[in-house]
C-alpha cells in the first residue's frame, strides 16, 4: 500500500516508517519539522535502502494537504502530526487545540474527497484520565488533566463519527504508553528541537553529560517505591504495532493499546539503564507534577488477539538503544 504518513520524521513516525518500509509499504510523509529534523528522512532512507516521498508542510495547511492526496494515490493513512508536550499545551491550549483538531479534520476530510478507507491514529493513553490500572479500551473516559489530553478525545470522538457515515472505513485508535528506545542502527531515535517530553532522552542526556541529573517528580505515590509506574514500549514495538493495525484492522471503528502490560517504576527504569550501560545516572527526588498519576499501564490483550501483535523487547533492550542512538547523535549530524 501507499502510506500517507503525518509527522513522519517525528520519533514515533520515523520508526514506523521503517517498520512500514520494510514490510513492502511506499511511503509518503508530511512533517513541518516543528519537533524533528530533515536528516531523520535521510536516515530512514540508510536504514531502509528504500526511497521515500516528502512534503515539507504543515498539517493544517488545507491548500497544501489537498496537493498531496490529488498528486498521490494513498491507500492509508497514519495520522501523527500533533504537539505533544502535556506541561507546554496547559501553557498554550490554543496552539494545541488548534493543532491537533484541526489536522485531525483536515486528514479525515481529505480521506473522505479521495476515497482513502484507512486511517491510523495517534492516540495516547493519556485519554484514560484517573481511571485505574489497568487500563482497557472499554473504559469510559474520564476527564483529561491537561489540553492535550483533551485534543486527543476530541479527535477520537471526530473520527468515531465518520466512521457512522462510511461503512468502507477502517478507523484504527491506537492508545500509547510510554515509547522509549530507538531503532538498533543508532541512526533514528528521540531527539526532541526543545525540552524532552519523554523521561528517556532525560537519562541519556544525563549520561552523556548533557545535564547534570534526573529530576524524578515524586516518591510518596503508593507503589513499591513511591515513584510512578509506567508502562515502558520500545518504539520499534510499537512501529510494529502500527503495521499490524493497517494490515489486520477491519472496517469500523477500534481502538487498542499499545503498550507491554508491565508496569515499571522510574527508579526500575533508572537503575536498568544503569546496569545495562554501566553509567551511573544521578538523580535527585523533587516534588509531583500537576496531573501525573501514580500507576499506567496497558490491558493489551485486545492487540494480542484481534492484530496479532505483541510488545518482544524487554526494559535491558530499551535502554541499550536508547544509549546507542544518544551516543551516535554527534555522528549523524542531528
Amino acid at each position: 500500500m501507499n502510506i500517507l504518513v503525518t509527522g513522519g520524521a517525528g520519533y514515533i513516525g520515523s520508526h514506523t516508517c521503517v517498520a512500514l518500509l520494510n514490510e513492502g509499504h511506499s511511503v509518503i510523509i508530511a512533517d513541518n519539522f516543528v519537533n524533528s529534523n530533515q536528516s531523520v528522512i535521510n536516515n530512514i532512507t540508510k536504514i531502509t535502502k528504500k526511497p521515500i516521498k516528502f512534503y515539507n508542510v504543515d498539517v493544517t495547511n488545507e491548500t497544501l494537504i489537498n496537493n498531496i492526496f490529488r498528486e498521490n494515490k494513498i491507500d492509508g493513512v497514519i495520522h501523527f502530526a500533533g504537539l505533544k508536550a502535556v506541561g507546554e499545551s496547559i501553557e498554550k491550549p490554543i496552539s494545541y487545540y488548534f493543532n491537533n483538531i484541526v489536522s485531525t479534520i483536515l486528514i479525515a476530510k481529505m480521506c473522505q474527497m479521495y476515497n482513502v478507507n484507512r486511517i491510523v491514529f495517534s492516540s495516547s493513553a493519556t485519554v484514560y484520565g484517573n481511571n485505574s490500572s489497568p487500563f482497557t479500551e472499554s473504559m469510559k473516559l474520564l476527564p483529561t488533566t491537561n489540553p492535550y489530553g483533551e485534543t486527543k478525545v476530541i479527535c477520537e470522538r471526530i473520527l468515531l463519527d465518520v466512521v457512522k457515515i462510511n461503512p468502507r472505513l477502517s478507523v484504527s485508535i491506537l492508545r500509547y504508553f510510554n515509547p522509549i528506545g530507538a531503532h538498533e542502527s543508532g541512526l533514528i531515535g528521540e531527539s526532541p528541537n526543545t525540552i524532552p517530553n519523554n523521561i528517556m532522552p532525560f537519562i541519556t542526556q544525563v549520561a552523556k553529560r548533557l545535564r547534570e541529573k534526573l529530576y524524578i517528580f515524586g516518591n510518596d505515590y503508593p507503589t513499591k517505591d513511591g515513584t510512578g509506574i509506567r508502562d515502558y514500549i520500545h518504539v520499534m514495538d510499537l512501529a510494529e504495532g502500527h503495521v499490524a493495525s493497517l494490515n489486520n484492522t477491519p472496517v469500523g471503528y477500534h481502538i487498542y493499546n499499545l503498550g507491554t502490560g508491565i508496569g515499571t517504576s522510574v527508579l526500575e527504569l533508572v537503575k536498568t539503564f544503569e546496569e545495562t550501560n554501566k553509567i551511573k545516572i544521578p538523580y535527585e527526588i523533587v516534588g509531583r507534577r500537576p496531573g501525573d498519576i501514580a500507576l499506567c499501564y496497558a490491558d493489551v490483550t485486545k492487540a494480542q488477539v484481534e492484530l496479532g501483535w505483541t510488545a518482544k523487547c524487554d526494559l535491558t533492550t530499551m535502554c541499550r538503544d536508547a544509549w546507542r542512538f544518544e551516543k551516535n547523535q554527534s555522528l549523524i549530524n542531528y
